[in-house]
């Protein structure tokens, strides 16, 4: 089987021509190359997905370079950057014109690596070659003296326009159409950023429109709570804390499996003690609500939910990277609920086939796999079974199989 091709990968610009919306970005590139080695280096400076590393893959077609790529963890000491740099410095490409040295992602070098920035800066002085460098945001204060020795090309977050075009590109390349209003929830959706958007397209093809507007619904569910937990954990206690929850489409529920999830994450020391505290408090009134049919109880979860967990540390940094994680949980009930949807539409197809009632036939479920399989293929075929309810009957089977191999053991 020919394996795929992401379009991210598959559509990869390689000529300066194949950019799109960053033109004084690119005359800027021309520019410097023009006057080089007056200058060592260039920084790439701009939002996520608006093309720096592909400017750099373009430059070196462009001028027949070999492109020698780093990332933040090769240069954590010295060590290792000379290691993996010198050999590179010291030797001529045999096959290009030149090389470009580019070092990816330089938002990712902390200022307590053995090397790191230090060594970045040392290398501008050795090099014979162009270094590029590529960040998110070059303007922080650890940057400082990168920024004297080198020269920044701003590159703009991309328009929606600048997004479709792209992406009618590649669809005309493939031969594929899609509806309208799909390609401008695409561009919508990517915020400029065309890795985004070409992943995005690439669902779209995959699994189709209707879909991948379910998905889009939930991510945006998904976006809006990873802000909440943002201004809930990282954000100090004020009185709109309490409305936190109001602006997102969760149950309350819901959100109490979020913030579970994350006090961990957020919180540190007693901290964790008391948020868990606030918790618990949450999870007995929404017990209350549910027993009781009491739902005035709400009032109570949600001030411990939002209030009695923010309350519970004094230290917040809002400017802190903390990377939410989705609750184990919910995907645990999510894989559980679509198992029993697709046993129970298996059900009432077998229940329509029979003429017998939907309880009596979920009652005999457990031997559907081996009445079906007994079953005549023509009168089997009527059931109009799909492939993911056959792969579900096999693993029911199966697991039938094993549980009962493993009794006669016990």
């Amino acid at each position: 089987m020919e394996k795929k091709i992401p379009l991210i990968e598959k559509y990869r610009v390689e000529r300066f021509d194949d950019i799109v919306g960053q033109d004084i970005a690119v005359q800027e590139v021309k520019n410097f190359f023009k006057t080089f080695p007056r200058q060592k280096a260039l920084i790439f400076n701009g939002p996520v997905g608006t093309g720096k590393t592909s400017m750099a893959i373009a430059l070196a077609h462009e001028y027949n370079y070999e492109l020698f790529e780093l990332n933040a963890s090769d240069l954590r000491n010295r060590a290792s950057l000379d290691e993996v740099l010198k050999p590179s410095l010291e030797q001529s490409s045999l096959f290009k014109k030149g090389k470009v040295i580019l070092m990816d992602e330089a938002d990712g070098i902390t200022t307590t690596d053995r090397g790191g920035l230090p060594e970045l800066i040392a290398l501008l002085s050795k090099t014979h070659y162009p270094i590029i460098i590529t960040a998110n945001d070059i303007w922080h204060k650890k940057f400082s003296l990168l920024r004297q020795k080198c020269k920044i090309v701003n590159f703009k977050e991309l328009s929606e326009s600048d997004i479709k075009f792209i992406l009618i590109k590649v669809l005309h390349a493939e031969n594929k159409r899609i509806s309208l209003e799909t390609l401008t929830l695409i561009a919508k959706q990517s915020r400029g950023d065309v890795r985004a958007a070409l992943n995005d397209l690439q669902s779209v093809l995959d699994i189709g429109e209707e879909l991948f507007a379910q998905e889009i619904s939930e991510r945006e569910k998904q976006e809006s709570i990873f802000n909440i937990l943002k201004k809930l954990f990282q954000r100090p206690f004020d009185s709109n804390t309490i409305k936190l929850f109001d602006s997102t489409g969760m149950e309350l529920d819901e959100v109490l499996l979020w913030v579970e999830e994350n006090i961990p994450e957020a919180y540190q020391g007693e901290f964790i003690a008391r948020a868990y505290d606030a918790l618990s408090k949450a999870d007995i009134f929404r017990g209350r609500i549910y027993r009781q049919q009491y739902w005035r109880f709400l009032v109570y979860e949600n001030f411990f939910l939002s209030a009695g967990i923010s309350a519970s540390s004094k230290f917040k940094n809002i400017t802190k990277f903390i990377q939410y994680k989705r609750p184990s949980r919910i995907l645990k009930i999510f894989l559980a609920n679509q198992k029993n949807q697709r046993k129970k539409a298996i059900v009432e197809k077998y229940a329509r086939l029979c003429h017998v009632s939907k309880r009596k036939a979920m009652k005999e479920s457990f031997l559907l796999p081996f009445i079906l399989e007994q079953m005549d293929p023509k009168t089997k075929k009527s059931m109009d079974l799909e492939d993911k309810d056959e792969e579900f009957l096999q693993e029911k089977k199966a697991a039938i199989i094993v549980a009962a191999g493993l009794n006669q053991f016990r």
